[in-house]
């Protein structure tokens, strides 16, 4: 059975393009142009991935909207947006909302390719087993605060659930994991299972962030490395 990409784009020429780029490599495509089809369409039908962009049509922020409803149907779909809009706050925003990678349309149709093949080694993570996801609590000596419920993929601080998207949640679990150590950008990236540009890992942190502090203003233990990576500190 193909792996199904569902593609909302509401440029024609963008969308046919993609479609028949993604039909040569094998995945089964479903493409449409509004907010409107595609949200019929996943309430019966959900695709391994969703890319999506962001305007569409009139509605400046249909994709973030889409993003969210999709993220409420599954903790672990896996979703892109591929959009012209390259303001970190836009990349913020689309990674809190919950979408696991964020791509400008400048890239490259080969390299977008090994970006969604590379979020898709994520799929076959989730059926082998692994046992670094085993332990529920990470150890006392690393943050007593912070725990993780492994068969849920969800992370709690202070026993209040964490908004997090499942890259997020094997982010700060690979720094909480490892405390006093520098986690360089490909050392995130492998242990979410995935590959992105490093402003992806540094949006994925800020939204860390903040969801923690959404709980607890006062938290700070991730520490920036400026030019190494990031660091988990217990303060």
């Amino acid at each position: 059975m193909s792996t199904q990409i569902a593609l909302v784009e509401d440029n024609d020429v963008i969308r046919e393009n993609y479609t028949e780029v993604f039909t040569e490599e094998g995945f089964d495509v479903v493409s449409f142009s509004n907010r409107y089809d595609a949200k019929k369409y996943f309430q019966t039908t959900l695709p391994d991935v969703a890319i999506l962009d962001i305007g569409l049509n009139e509605e400046r922020d249909a994709g973030f909207q889409l993003c969210s409803y999709l993220r409420h149907l599954s903790p672990t779909l896996l979703i892109i947006f591929l959009t012209s809009r390259d303001e970190e706050f836009d990349r913020i925003s689309g990674l809190r909302v919950g979408a696991d990678d964020y791509i400008t349309k400048d890239i490259g149709l080969n390299y977008l390719i090994v970006r969604i093949e590379a979020l898709f080694n994520r799929i076959e993570a989730r059926t082998s087993s692994d046992d670094s996801e085993n332990t529920a609590t990470i150890p006392t000596q690393a943050c007593s605060s912070l725990k993780f419920d492994s068969s849920l993929m969800v992370a709690f601080w202070k026993n209040e659930l964490l908004d997090l998207t499942l890259t997020q949640y094997r982010i700060v679990k690979e720094l909480a994991g490892n405390p006093g150590e520098i986690k360089d950008y490909s050392a995130l990236m492998r242990s979410a299972k995935i590959c992105v540009e490093p402003n992806t890992i540094s949006a994925h942190i800020k939204t860390i962030r903040a969801s923690i502090r959404s709980v607890d203003g006062s938290f700070n233990c991730i520490k920036t490395e400026r030019g190494l990576g990031y660091r988990w500190v217990e303060v």
